[in-house]
């Protein structure tokens, strides 16, 4: 069974909700049996959807996606493949949510823009990550490939780490850019007096999209790549992504 999932993975299992043969609907009344049990678990169950399981249902959280039986008794966390069609539901789940949650946050985002745009990327980033200094360092060849970048705050130690202040401090300076930049080439962040930044806000979506690390790129279409690519393989990417539309 690991070797069909790995032999789907490495045939371009199909991750964009677009072309899905068995789109997710809501279930009726939004399944409050299922909501209830979800919140026992700390879980809030944003959206309930059917799949083409019998008896299971897409349980859309604050945490990522899960399934569960249509009573909410039975959980199961996992991907859910269609072999047929050769895609991935779940991924399509999320690439639904992503494109939500990046276009809710887009006011809040500190932006790097390309003069000549040919596509853009979201980042969560965090400040001490080492492929997330990587990235930003190489900020110029992103930008002259014509990608713009765009980040969210991600603090991989949580809202209550020295991180979370720094990129409260980041967020809330009078030159956010510049900012950013002195803090990933290893400047502690200035204080910022009565800082209000949504960072905790980014965590919790970068959660809900299934993020762990950082940094985590979000592409135009909802697909995620985690961890760091240089700028040519994140153009190749749009390009593909462009061929499709």
């Amino acid at each position: 069974m690991k070797n069909l999932f790995i032999a789907l993975a490495l045939a371009g299992v199909s991750a964009t909700s677009s072309v899905s043969v068995a789109a997710a609907q809501p279930v009726a009344e939004g399944n409050s049996a299922v909501k209830a049990q979800f919140a026992q678990l700390g879980l809030n169950a944003k959206k309930v959807n059917t799949t083409p399981l019998d008896g299971v249902v897409e349980v859309i959280t604050n945490r990522g996606v899960f399934y569960a039986s249509d009573d909410g008794r039975y959980l199961l966390q996992g991907t859910l493949i269609d072999i047929k069609n050769k895609e991935n539901l779940t991924e399509s789940a999320l690439s639904n949510v992503r494109l939500e949650g990046v276009e809710q946050y887009k006011d809040s985002m500190i932006v790097y823009k390309a003069d000549e745009e040919k596509g853009k990327i979201t980042v969560f980033t965090d400040i001490t990550c080492g492929y997330c200094r990587k990235l930003h360092r190489e900020l110029d060849d992103y930008l002259d490939a014509g990608i713009t970048v765009q980040y969210l705050a991600f603090p991989r130690g949580g809202m209550g780490s020295q991180g979370y202040t720094d990129l409260m401090n980041v967020w809330c300076a009078e030159n956010q850019q510049k900012a950013l930049t002195e803090a990933k080439a290893g400047a502690k962040p200035e204080e910022v007096a009565q800082c209000n930044a949504p960072v905790a806000e980014h965590y919790q979506l970068g959660q809900s999209f299934g993020i762990s690390g950082t940094p985590a790129i979000i592409l135009s279409d909802g697909s995620m790549i985690p961890g760091y690519q240089p700028a040519a393989a994140i153009s190749v990417a749009i390009d593909q992504l462009k061929s499709k539309s």
